[in-house]
């Protein structure tokens, strides 16, 4: 298993955490719930504890998210660079074919010699 799949499977399971304590949490700002008739202030005793917490972790979970994006980055850059190089470079390189190009025949541009006349 490659650091890039490790990577893969980290972020998944990052992110669907990140989207759980997401949805969990209670709208602080009203926002679309108010305007459904949500808009009382609903935080009684130890709900409050509940909320810094959930606060904390998402804010923890995207920052984890981020590093662990750019460390796949990162892998793939290490890891398969040399190797992708020249590789396309294997496939890109086309044999030129080579054509021996000759001159042209000159022409034949001297006169024959006069042949003596015999009388």
């Amino acid at each position: 298993m490659s650091t890039f799949s490790i990577f893969l499977v980290l972020i998944v399971i990052v992110a669907f955490l990140l989207v759980v304590v997401i949805m969990v949490q209670n709208p602080k700002g009203g926002g679309l719930s108010s305007s459904f008739g949500g808009g009382g202030n609903q935080q009684i005793g130890g709900v409050q504890k509940t909320t810094n917490f959930l606060d904390k972790s998402t804010w923890t979970l995207a920052t984890i998210l981020l590093v662990l994006i750019l460390l796949a980055n990162v892998s793939i850059m290490d890891g398969n660079t040399a190797t992708q190089e020249s590789r396309i470079m294997k496939e890109n390189t086309v044999p030129v074919p080579t054509k021996t190009i000759t001159p042209p025949a000159a022409p034949n541009t001297s006169t024959p010699a006069a042949e003596p006349e015999s009388k």
